[in-house]
């Protein structure tokens, strides 16, 4: 397995795509794509609702709602309200994560052969339990992640929007949500790269690497790959939160443009 998790952590992006070309070939690019597009639409829709409501339930508390517009406590609502979000949404989703990390690092040796046939196989080898493997890792680097994001996404479209209110809102929104992805990735990464590992224990039967949970994966990974090797990943990491986070929150301003122009018939 560590070899495995070795040849996944080659340094150069483009050293990676051409293995996977010559060895899996072109489509292999789109391995575990229904998942990804299973996880992430509810996992996106939780976030944004959710996020709204903690804002709103924020917002309410006796003290923060007399100081609605002040810079420091918007910060701390979006901050706190995004944590929250976030949490809510990757514990609901975290099984369809962890299935999409199995299919995408499958190579030559299929193990598992879908969706549904990963589901029971990782019950049956693994356990029910086995569906939630490396969710630790995965709330303590979600929370601050999403927290970051739409703390920076705000106070960056908040700004922007005060010096030139007439920018299109899609433009705004757009260059807003790849900075807070930025923003989010790089602060978050190091948690995101030992979540990914502990997803990897015991896929396809393997033997397992780390044994001592997080803060064990965490010095294992410090100890046989130094300290780069925790953000080993990261620039296709940025390659791929800039477009995707900053489509995510366009779409989601757009859709609520959208939305408020529809009238409601009483």
């Amino acid at each position: 397995m560590h070899s495995d998790v070795a040849a996944l952590s080659k340094p150069s992006i483009w050293h990676e795509a051409s293995r996977i070309i010559n060895e899996e070939g072109f489509r292999a690019f789109w391995k575990g794509n229904l998942v990804t597009i299973a996880h992430r639409l509810p996992y996106s829709s939780v976030s944004f609702y959710a996020y709204e409501r903690y804002k709103n339930l924020l917002q309410s508390i006796p003290g923060l709602e007399s100081h609605r517009g002040n810079g420091s406590a918007d910060i701390c609502v979006h901050f706190v309200g995004g944590g929250l979000a976030g949490l809510t949404a990757a514990s609901v989703t975290y099984p369809l994560d962890l299935v999409r990390t199995r299919l995408a690092a499958q190579r030559n040796a299929i193990y598992y052969r879908g969706m549904w046939h990963a589901f029971r196989t990782i019950c049956k080898d693994e356990g029910f339990l086995g569906l939630y493997k490396g969710l630790g890792a995965t709330l303590l680097g979600v929370g601050p992640s999403i927290a970051i994001s739409f703390s920076v996404y705000e106070t960056l479209r908040s700004y922007w929007r005060i010096r030139r209110p007439n920018d299109s809102t899609v433009m705004v929104s757009l260059a807003c949500g790849s900075l807070s992805g930025i923003a989010s990735s790089s602060a978050t990464f190091p948690l995101d790269l030992v979540r990914r590992r502990m997803q990897l224990e015991g896929a396809g039967g393997r033997a397992r690497v780390y044994k001592t949970g997080l803060f064990g994966t965490f010095g294992h990974i410090v100890q046989s790959e130094g300290l780069r090797g925790l953000y080993r990943g990261i620039l296709p990491e940025y390659y791929k939160v800039v477009p995707s986070v900053g489509i995510v929150f366009m779409t989601y301003e757009t859709l609520k443009m959208l939305l408020s122009s529809i009238p409601i018939d009483c």
